[in-house]
């Protein structure tokens, strides 16, 4: 397999991004007055916005799916996807509707980098089969 685990780990990353766009989406259409940083939203544009959650969620499924076929394990695809979730919801939050991040998001974030740095980076394990017994 041609770059398995780096293709793996991108799509996992895109399919947390992609979730974190549908959430924020939900959050324009469905919100409080669905405002955003520039004021309310019109009745068109928090329809598209509905739409548009289900276009990303049908979306990030698919790569999803994809990133758990090219990488090593499932739980590697789920931690990148859900770290890349983590991050891409924090900046969508900061640019769009003006949210801050505290001293513990930072150490949260911090964590969760060493966290994805160590799963990316150890040799995967190969499982070893017990040998038979010789009678």
């Amino acid at each position: 397999m041609r770059g398995g685990r780096a293709d793996g780990g991108a799509a996992a990353a895109a399919a947390g991004l992609l979730g974190a766009a549908a959430a924020a989406a939900a959050k324009l259409a469905l919100g409080p007055g669905g405002e955003a940083a520039g004021g309310p939203l019109p009745v068109l544009l928090r329809v598209s916005c509905v739409g548009l959650v289900f276009a990303c969620n049908a979306v990030m499924w698919t790569v999803f799916a994809k990133a758990l076929r090219l990488s090593s394990s499932s739980a590697a695809a789920s931690v990148t996807t859900t770290a890349s979730n983590f991050i891409s919801s924090a900046i969508l939050g900061k640019l769009l509707f003006g949210e801050t991040w505290s001293p513990l998001w930072w150490v949260g974030l911090s964590a969760t980098l060493c966290g994805l740095m160590l799963l990316h980076t150890a040799a995967p394990q190969l499982a070893q089969v017990p040998a038979e017994k010789k009678e």
